[in-house]
């Protein structure tokens, strides 16, 4: 492997960890919210353990599998729509990780 080549992986994985963490805070904001339901913050850790266990595959790995259990999340009638609009953002960030 090249040594420009290898950078670009690292920038990549940089990108990738840092789109991570921005998620990770906002769904921690969320938790920590509590206007909000207590069955959608009890999913919302479940995300987050998710995307937090590295012994779960690689980060974009992680992302897909929060994707779709947040993709669900927003499905639910009693959500508030500020919050279904974080989630949204996060789902946005979280699709733009790749490996």
């Amino acid at each position: 492997m090249t040594s420009s080549s290898s950078s670009k992986k690292e920038q990549k994985e940089k990108e990738n960890q840092e789109r991570l963490a921005r998620a990770v805070e906002t769904l921690d904001t969320i938790t920590k919210n509590n206007d909000v339901q207590k069955s959608i913050r009890n999913m919302i850790k479940e995300v987050l353990m998710a995307l937090k266990d590295e012994k779960s595959g690689s980060v974009s790995v992680r992302a897909a599998n929060a994707i779709s259990l947040l993709d669900s999340a927003t499905q639910s009638p009693q959500m508030q729509s500020h919050i279904r609009t974080m989630l949204w953002q996060v789902v946005s960030t979280l699709e733009s990780i790749r490996e």
